[in-house]
């Protein structure tokens, strides 16, 4: 039986709806959501170590924890996959002003209510942010899945748990030195393949960091990413959105989101959507979320959160459990 560690987890906490998110799509052969659990093969300095994280608690009173199922186990392993974790899930994401932005805005069906507890997904590092922006370029989301599916099976490293194979993301060098030719065999255009490879070498030569764009605010950052080869502003939002957590960020000209958007908002076809965007700062990126969340609570892929009662108190309230998973009295914040 594998060991198990707490991951100390601010309430509201909808862990389903976070990974549903991330997936996008239940075919990403990455991230994968089945029997109430999150598993997926991270890349630590220490090889492959295959995670698998579960609420043991409720969407109001959070208990996450995760365990090494196979793979890099050891205690900086198990530190650095704790870290990505958190990094992935959004964990460190102070819920409260999400659902104060939300509340009461999102149309008759009130998707924000089925969604509390959401947290903003981020990729595990820049170059997987870049590598989830660049195959989706004016295509649609399977479509685009199916391209990343490919990517992985052929690019990314493996480890076999339980009589299955779980695929770990493809790191920056393994796709910096491959042949365009190889890339292209996965679906990817000519265009975009070499756009792919200059990017990962770009990552991997240190001319691009994370660090780097980090320090930077969201304009600074997006003109960086608009120097890049083959990233426009749809590209940049969406790499500072969803690969450094800008929430603040709503990527542009997205027609796919912009849709959603109006559902959502419970708005007619082609009503104008800046005012509606707007209002939602400094938390635009959350609102992208949440059309996402609500689209796939509508093809029954997310369970909606539980109703809260009123006067519960429990949003932005941290749990933190002891490895016996019992609740310290007095111990919550704000």
């Amino acid at each position: 039986m594998s060991r198990t560690w707490p991951l100390a987890t601010q309430a509201p906490f909808h862990l389903e709806a976070t990974v549903r998110v991330l997936q996008r799509r239940p075919a990403n052969p990455v991230d994968v959501w089945e029997c109430g659990r999150y598993l997926r093969l991270l890349s630590t300095s220490e090889g492959g170590a295959l995670v698998e994280v579960w609420n043991h608690g409720t969407v109001d009173a959070p208990d996450v924890r995760f365990a090494i199922r196979s793979g890099a186990a050891s205690s900086g392993a198990r530190r650095e996959a704790g870290r990505l974790v958190r990094r992935i899930l959004g964990l460190d994401v102070n819920p409260v002003p999400l659902q104060r932005a939300a509340e009461g805005r999102c149309g008759a069906s009130a998707p924000e209510r089925a969604l509390r507890g959401l947290r903003p997904p981020r990729f595990a590092d820049l170059f997987e942010a870049f590598a989830n922006v660049v195959p989706f370029q004016q295509l649609s989301l399977d479509a685009g899945v199916a391209i990343i599916s490919r990517l992985v099976a052929k690019f990314g490293s493996r480890i076999e748990h339980d009589g299955r194979h779980f695929h770990a993301f493809p790191v920056a060098q393994r796709v910096a030195d491959a042949h365009p030719d190889a890339l292209r065999a996965c679906g990817l255009s000519a265009r975009k393949a070499q756009v792919l490879r200059d990017l990962a070498r770009l990552v991997t030569s240190g001319a691009i960091t994370e660090a780097q764009l980090l320090a930077l605010g969201t304009d600074a950052a997006r003109a960086v990413l608009m120097d890049l080869p083959g990233i426009g502003p749809w590209s940049a939002d969406l790499v500072l959105l969803r690969g450094l957590g800008r929430i603040d960020v709503f990527p542009p000209g997205d027609a796919g989101a912009q849709r959603g958007l109006r559902v959502l908002m419970g708005l007619p076809s082609g009503a104008p959507l800046g005012k509606v965007i707007e209002s939602f700062d400094p938390c635009r990126g959350y609102l992208y979320f949440l059309v996402l969340g609500g689209q796939l609570l509508g093809r029954r892929l997310i369970h909606a959160a539980p109703e809260l009662a009123r006067g519960s108190g429990v949003v932005g309230r941290r749990v933190r459990r002891s490895a016996s998973g019992k609740v310290p009295t007095g111990k919550s914040t704000k």
